[in-house]
């Protein structure tokens, strides 16, 4: 995501595909332990009360996704998690801590409503990734995978939208041998989830060259109904339906025959993987020095920093004169490039490709979060202090 030197590439680790019990399943597989028993040793996480630990992260992100639909009010009804009890619950910190997250995330599907933006249905799974147990200390680590199906409120919106995201939920026992969610973090590259409320990562230095004069993007403007800036989609050089089709293929699904750069602690796989849309779409390889950002290139072994960083990749889009700059990111149509700098430190954080657009809204995917068909108007609804670079392809 952010600038960086090259690192050793690292390969996606393997998803398991096991599905998660249901949140209210859940209920019933708690450990069958004696009520009130002090427990001396060590308590055990056997299979059941690993079961009892993915129901139960389960129901926190089914609870933080279910804040974002649009339905009729549920008449204080408790949110799932709050329904565990007994020997793998909540902390009581925990709980209100996710009571104020459902409300942030239901003033952010307010904010999505007033822009014209509804979700009519959510589903959440949660995977079982790992479980590391020490003592009286369990760290579970999950993936939630969540689709969120758009309402029709001006009638041509996509079907869904979806993301994938990691997270780590730490359980600690006490002396009964009841496990309590004592913290919980997100884990993956990005925290850009519709339904997350961590800050995006960024760093704290604009990024830096060996040259001394680099091209500087224009920001683009956030406001709805910019006059229009149509694009050619067909019989020009490029093919903007295979960068949309690459990027929708591969938004979870990611392709072997490049590295994956999530995990790999030099900011994500953002940039890389809008590259290899626009390659796939006929951005032709430009060789030469990995860390000169006038030239371009990426395969399975190498990489230049501009197809992998985000500010190298500003720059060497802008002086290769394969793109020009939009005045507004509603403009943005097939094929094009959004950019993001968060704290405005003048050092770029994200690169996303647009692979839809609807009755006048770009919808954007990427990887760090991996995410599918978002709409320009939920990220601004969720960073409307950020600073926002649009370019045409």
């Amino acid at each position: 995501m952010k600038s960086r030197k090259l690192k050793h590439t690292r390969r996606r680790a393997t998803i398991f595909t096991a599905a998660a019990a249901s949140a209210v399943a859940g209920v019933a597989l708690l450990p069958n332990w004696n009520a009130g028993a002090s427990t001396v040793t060590e308590p055990q996480v056997d299979a059941r009360t690993k079961a009892a630990f993915q129901s139960l992260a389960d129901a926190v992100f089914t609870d933080r996704t279910n804040a974002l639909v649009d339905r009729p009010s549920h008449g204080g009804k408790k949110a799932i998690a709050e329904g565990f009890s007994g020997k793998v619950k909540l902390s009581s910190g925990i709980g209100r801590t996710e009571n104020t997250a459902r409300k942030q995330l239901d003033d952010r599907k307010n904010r999505l409503a007033r822009n014209g933006e509804k979700y009519s249905a959510g589903s959440t799974k949660v995977t079982l990734d790992r479980t590391d147990v020490k003592g009286r200390t369990a760290v579970v680590r999950v993936t939630e995978n969540t689709t969120l199906t758009y309402a029709k409120v001006t009638g041509g919106e996509p079907g869904t939208t979806g993301f994938q995201a990691h997270h780590e939920l730490t359980f600690t026992a006490d002396t009964q041998g009841s496990w309590k969610v004592t913290k919980i973090r997100e884990t993956g590259d990005g925290y850009l989830a519709v339904n997350q409320l961590a800050q995006p990562k960024t760093t704290n230095v604009a990024a830096k060259t060996t040259t001394t004069t680099t091209p500087a993007a224009p920001r683009a403007a956030i406001t709805k109904r910019p006059p229009a800036a149509p694009k050619n989609l067909t019989g020009g050089e490029y093919n903007y339906q295979a960068m949309a089709a690459y990027a929708e293929k591969h938004w979870t699904n990611y392709n072997p025959a490049y590295p994956n750069f999530n995990g790999a602690g030099a900011g994500g796989d953002c940039t890389n993987f809008v590259s290899q849309s626009l390659k796939e779409g006929g951005w032709k390889h430009v060789p030469g020095y990995v860390y000169d950002y006038t030239r371009w290139f990426g395969t399975a072994d190498i990489q230049s920093h501009s197809f992998v960083g985000v500010n190298e990749w500003s720059w060497f889009a802008q002086n290769s004169k394969r793109t020009t700059s939009l005045a507004n990111v509603y403009q943005m149509d097939v094929g094009d490039v959004l950019q993001i700098d968060f704290d405005k430190d003048g050092s770029k954080d994200h690169t996303m490709i647009v692979t839809s657009r609807r009755n006048g809204v770009p919808y954007l995917t990427y990887h760090s979060t991996n995410t599918l068909r978002r709409s320009v108007t939920s990220i601004i609804s969720s960073y409307p202090n950020a600073a926002y670079y649009a370019y045409r392809t």
